[in-house]
């Protein structure tokens, strides 16, 4: 089963510094139909104008992923941690007990990134936060491993939950499988360019929820993907 979600229908704010699309019910966009897929709860595509930016605020018991399209992310947090990262760049921070952060954009340009909370396997771990900073072409025609919870090291970032995050840049013209086992499910994101998904067209910042089924991504333009293969819910 596959079913295609468009950009224009999902939940949308705009506080002028801040553009954002939000694939699950999140702040002021409520729709009980749609609060989770499995264990990934938020996904937010944002646009952050330059010098601004998400001041410190707390969270507990979330495993949040951030993936840089666009522009630069400066993280800070009550653990004493300080980066920037740029495009194609991903950082990780297990809120767990409870911890307090910051992201700005810093740059003189549109920071977009991608705002992904999935439900931790368990409550309270102690607070943690890790970034990586992947090389562009390690995605370019293949899947590029990033994030996992199953303690396999072919992914760098090490979640809690049992959830494989992968990227791809598929040039024009090319293809790319995935396969989703039985009793799996994935979240996968055009995150630039169009693609056809067996015979769905996915549009750019389009998603696509696929359960059980392998998918074929045929890139009609260059087509940057990012994926979330997870327990069926």
């Amino acid at each position: 089963m596959i079913k295609r979600l468009r950009i224009g229908n999902m939940g949308h704010s705009n506080l002028h510094w801040l553009d954002s699309y939000h694939h699950f019910s999140f702040s002021n966009y409520y729709n009980p139909d749609n609060i989770q897929f499995g264990a990934l709860r938020v996904l937010n595509d944002d646009l952050v104008g330059p010098g601004t930016g998400f001041n410190a605020h707390h969270h507990e018991n979330m495993e949040i992923l951030s993936y840089v399209i666009n522009g630069e992310l400066t993280h800070g947090d009550s653990m004493g941690n300080r980066q920037t990262l740029s495009r194609g760049h991903v950082q990780y921070m297990s809120a767990g007990t409870g911890v307090i952060h910051s992201e700005h954009n810093y740059g003189h340009e549109v920071l977009r990134f991608l705002q992904i909370w999935i439900f931790p396997d368990k409550k309270d771990y102690a607070p943690q936060y890790g970034d990586h900073r992947f090389g562009w072409d390690e995605r370019i025609g293949k899947w590029m491993p990033i994030a996992s919870g199953d303690g396999d090291k072919r992914f760098p970032i090490q979640i809690h939950a049992d959830v494989h995050v992968f990227a791809s840049l598929i040039p024009r013209g090319e293809s790319l499988s995935f396969e989703i086992k039985s009793g799996r499910q994935a979240y996968l994101v055009a995150v630039e360019g169009d693609a056809m998904v067996n015979d769905t067209a996915l549009e750019e910042r389009d998603a696509m929820e696929i359960v059980e089924e392998n998918v074929q991504i045929h890139a009609e333009t260059t087509a940057h993907m990012l994926i979330l293969e997870m327990a069926k819910e």
